[in-house]
């Protein structure tokens, strides 16, 4: 607001300017509704692979990322660098300086394969660990999956003030000012690519989130996605709880459930005998009163119940609005029963009388005697009309009768379960199914708070059990619970979802102070190898696929719910990727194929064992029926490749090399492939990492 009163200063005219000045303090007085959060500079993140060359951004390795300077001259191991907002000089160690790239950059990135598990050699499912900073690796699935995720599970950091997370590669604690909005700022940038991975027609998004950001998280989501629909779950997590001094005790977390299209809840069904609800014929909730919308004048009428027998005799006449209930007539013997709750209400009755008599044909309804009552002396309860055309189609069967008549109905295919919006399942106890769990497989304290993996698992099977073959991102994997919940969805079903995780390789704050006494700097190999996606992410996958701990031993236990015991593991295979980066004219030149073919197998839906090249040459054209996909590298033997592809009905996706349109447009129209790409137009014109939003 200063600079605005600055410029209304340089007004001459006396009179604007002070009707300006009264209009502007009107609308600095108006409070905003929504959210509203101050956006903070661009994101930076190290490129630890990057060459250091003249007129590259970089900063100091044991510096701020966003510290940036440019390099002007090297001269063999020193470079000499100009700061981008000081314009101060500075030279120092080429190994002492590390690219630095802003978001909204372009980076050409491809997959750098570190690692594989393969404990299902016959099988097409493949999983995927990408140790990256989640930004730049959203982008690289936009490029890859855009529309074609059907669910994206995320547990971000809570920003519990805690160090739990990093803005700019600096911990953000509870003393920073601006630490909500550098939560949200960072969020929103991830939300909205996360938003374009998703299919628009039936895909969900589910969000685990705690009391310190669940409030600002709500008003973002609602901003991002006024087409969906949003609930939120309260999931017990921690029976004990959490002390907080003064406050009661923290037991619970909540998911967001951000629903697209036409995507539903799948209610399971418990599969053991279940006997069908009795409900009360008298409805009860405030907009069922008589006379309302709700129930209309058909469902206020007498029932007549004879005082002996207990039975309804007769059913009476709906009523209007202006008849007096205690004028209707009378039967000898029996009494008419009104729907009237206990303080004198007139409500509805839950059905109309043509339909209460057919429930009283298949013996639907009963009586029982109310003498604490003094309006209503009998209560009517009836099972559901739905139950006879359930009947009628073997889904429920009359198992006997009780002593008064009365139908024992029972559901054969079982019961459906609706679940409520507050979960409070033994089994979600993080504790005990989350820590305890990780512990087991890949050993204690190298990650704190894991998911508990049946909390996980829930949640998925209510929206994937009947989508078997789908594609789940998870870009904030932390411990890797969220594969290990598929791999168990998988065995429980038959299932081949698929799993992308994302998860940087952090250390701990305790271990980058005892590695940088040590001497050691981000990027180094032992700073590496503690990192979260290296010490915790990838073992825990490796090891609940071979169903051994770390040190080989077979895992101990069983899955809950199932004989399934843990050293079985799972039929699945996963592969381990660092995200690295190219250079754009090398790509242009056809001179990253090699690196880039990690890239095009994810594209093409990770099929198979990812393929690798034999030898240095790039052939004129690569054929991979396993992976269903093909590359032309040569245009010139077209004709050759159609002849061979055309052998193999597996290929779907085909990449052509070639720099003119009008040849790409010919050769695809030649091929029948589900879907073809121009290369290297495709790559470098459609993909771009960190380009402006």
């Amino acid at each position: 607001m200063a600079a605005i009163h600055d410029l209304l200063k340089r007004i001459e005219d006396a009179e604007l300017r002070s009707r300006l000045e009264e209009e502007i303090n009107k609308l600095s007085k108006q409070k905003q509704f929504g959210l509203v959060f101050e956006e903070h500079q661009p994101e930076c993140t190290p490129l630890y692979e990057m060459p250091i060359t003249v007129g590259k951004n970089v900063a100091l390795k044991s510096g701020r990322i966003d510290d940036v300077y440019t390099v002007i001259a090297i001269n063999g191991s020193k470079a000499l660098c100009v700061n981008a907002v000081t314009k101060g000089q500075m030279e120092t160690e080429v190994d002492e300086l590390v690219v630095s790239a802003q978001f909204g950059e372009p980076i050409y990135p491809y997959l750098k394969p570190i690692d594989s598990v393969c404990n299902a050699p016959d099988s097409d499912l493949w999983h995927t660990l990408i140790e990256a900073d989640n930004y730049h690796a959203l982008q690289l699935l936009e490029y890859l999956y855009a529309g074609k995720v059907d669910c994206i599970y995320i547990d971000p950091p809570y920003n519990t003030g805690a160090k739990d997370w990093k803005y700019n590669n600096d911990y953000v604690d509870g003393a920073d000012s601006y630490r909500h909005s550098k939560w949200l700022s960072m969020m929103q940038k991830r939300l909205k690519i996360a938003k374009k991975l998703l299919n628009p027609r039936d895909s969900v998004m589910i969000i685990t989130i705690d009391e310190k950001e669940y409030l600002h998280l709500g008003c973002l989501l609602e901003e991002l996605f006024p087409e969906a629909r949003i609930q939120m779950v309260s999931d017990v997590i921690n029976p004990r709880g959490t002390t907080r001094d003064g406050q009661f005790s923290r037991t619970d977390e909540y998911l967001y459930l951000i629903q697209l299209g036409e995507n539903s809840v799948f209610y399971p069904r418990k599969e053991e005998k279940h006997y069908v609800e009795w409900y009360r014929l008298r409805r009860t909730d405030y907009e069922s009163r008589r006379g309302t919308v709700k129930g209309g004048t058909q469902q206020f009428y007498p029932i007549y119940v004879d005082v002996k027998t207990e039975k309804i005799v007769e059913i009476g006449k709906p009523l209007s609005i202006e008849q007096d209930r205690n004028d209707v007539p009378q039967i000898e013997g029996a009494i008419a029963v009104f729907p009237i709750k206990n303080d004198g209400t007139e409500m509805n009755w839950g059905v109309t009388p043509d339909t209460l008599k057919l429930l009283i044909e298949h013996n639907f309804v009963r009586v029982r005697k109310n003498a604490d009552d003094k309006y209503q002396p009998y209560l009517i309860h009836y099972i559901s009309y739905k139950m006879i055309d359930a009947i009628a189609h073997g889904k429920a069967s009359i198992e006997g009768y009780n002593s008064d008549g009365t139908a024992i109905v029972v559901e054969e295919e079982g019961h459906i379960i609706r679940p409520g919006t507050a979960w409070n399942v033994s089994s979600h106890n993080a504790g005990t199914y989350g820590s305890e769990i990780l512990a087991e497989v890949i050993g204690d304290k190298r990650f704190t708070f894991p998911k508990s993996l049946y909390s996980v698992a829930d949640v998925l099977r209510y929206y994937l059990s009947e989508k078997k073959n789908s594609l789940v991102v998870d870009f904030f994997a932390g411990s890797g619970t969220t594969l290990h919940a598929i791999n168990l969805l998988n065995s429980e079903d038959g299932g081949i979802r698929k799993c992308v995780m994302v998860t940087n390789n952090e250390v701990s704050v305790a271990e980058s102070k005892e590695l940088i006494k040590k001497g050691y700097k981000l990027g180094d190999d032992e700073w590496n190898k503690l990192g979260i996606a290296r010490y915790v992410t990838w073992p825990r996958t490796v090891c609940s696929i071979k169903g051994c701990n770390v040190n080989g031993e077979p895992l101990k236990g069983n899955y809950l719910g199932s004989n399934r015991v843990l050293s079985d593991g799972f039929e699945t295979n996963a592969i381990f990727f660092q995200l690295g980066f190219l250079d754009k004219t090398s790509v242009a030149l056809g001179k990253q194929f090699e690196n880039l073919l990690p890239v095009l197998w994810m594209k093409a839906g990770a099929y198979g064992e990812c393929p690798k090249l034999d030898g240095s040459d790039i052939p004129n054209y690569l054929i991979y029926p396993r992976n269903r996909m093909a590359v032309l590298n040569n245009e010139a033997v077209f004709e050759e490749f159609r002849e061979e592809v055309d052998k193999y009905l597996e290929i779907e996706t085909i990449y052509l090399v070639t720099d003119y349109e009008a040849g790409y447009r010919t050769m695809k129209n030649n091929l029948d492939a589900k879907y073809t790409y121009q290369l290297y137009r495709d790559y470098l014109d459609n993909f771009r990492i960190n380009q402006r939003r």
